[in-house]
């Protein structure tokens, strides 16, 4: 059997994300104002790598083993998380968290748009992303919802936040594995959970979607980590060696290069083994693990 050919799986499904994003924000259309519209769609529709929403459909597609997933449930998950990691982006470069100016290889949301818009822009794409998880009452929407709050919230990403920028942060692995499992990992954990819990999901694969989030959420923060010493800013699209000039510890200053690398490609084999049962031969959701570990942009 030939090996699973990973770039076609995720352009196939960029594609997919993008026929998702589109309509939904669509819908906003008339009801808010032009201006705030412009801005979210600058920061949702700027490309990206949308690993969250693939790996929402794709947890989905495996635990319904077929096609299409969890359906509509599924595909309002994804695009629900990708507005949440926008949101976050818009908000992390901001003047008072990380003062980026550039984002995706384009000017940040607050360079074109001005702060206060791209901190109303980041919080409508928070709200509207529950908006959309709860346009049908059922209480599948409801579990979803709940899974997103407590990715994004203050035992997530915002708790996650904090620690990064508290100035009393510990340059120790311990810190790195807290701070990151809630400001990077714990969105893309719940993606995983979110198209495994549309599909309709027991709760032992649950665990897996689990187990498996959290090991590709930590060994994409490593790969990040390291792509910040070792890239350079135009391949990013992002200022690069900016966590060392904030004087921010990292995987690599912490660890060192090579041991950085190899920790995450041990968790992207630890991401493998943890699906096994629900893809025997490694497919899409063994190759994302790979992917994040090993990704070079």
């Amino acid at each position: 059997m030939a090996p699973f050919a990973l770039a076609p799986y995720l352009e196939a499904t960029r594609v997919r994300v993008e026929a998702l994003l589109q309509p939904r924000l669509s819908t906003l259309f008339g009801r808010a104002p032009e201006a705030l519209l412009e801005a979210m769609r600058y920061s949702v529709l700027g490309g990206g790598k949308r690993l969250r929403p693939t790996l929402c459909l794709s947890f989905a597609d495996a635990v319904s083993r077929a096609s299409g997933g969890g359906g509509e449930a599924a595909d309002d998950a994804a695009c629900a998380v990708e507005w949440v990691h926008a949101y976050s982006l818009i908000h992390d470069d901001l003047p008072a968290m990380d003062d980026d100016d550039l984002r995706r290889g384009r000017p940040t949301s607050h360079k074109v748009f001005g702060e206060a818009m791209a901190i109303l822009a980041g919080d409508a794409l928070l709200t509207e992303a529950f908006a959309l998880l709860t346009r049908e009452a059922t209480p599948l929407r409801a579990s979803l919802c709940a899974e997103l709050a407590g990715a994004a919230g203050a035992a997530g990403m915002v708790g996650g936040q904090v620690l990064d920028i508290a100035a009393d942060r510990p340059a120790d692995r311990a810190h790195l594995e807290r701070m990151h499992g809630l400001k990077t990992g714990a969105l893309i954990r719940a993606s995983c959970r979110m198209g495994a819990l549309a599909a309709g999901a027991r709760e032992s694969e649950l665990r897996l979607a689990d187990a498996y989030g959290r090991a590709v959420g930590l060994a994409f923060q490593i790969a990040d980590d390291v792509l910040d010493v070792t890239a350079s800013r135009e391949a990013m699209g992002k200022p690069t060696r900016a966590d060392a000039a904030r004087g921010r510890p990292t995987f690599p200053a912490v660890l060192g290069l090579e041991a950085s690398r190899a920790m995450a490609r041990e968790q992207a084999e630890l991401a493998a083994a943890a699906i096994r049962p629900l893809e025997p031969e490694p497919g899409p959701l063994a190759m994302l693990a790979r992917y994040a570990a090993e990704r070079d942009r």
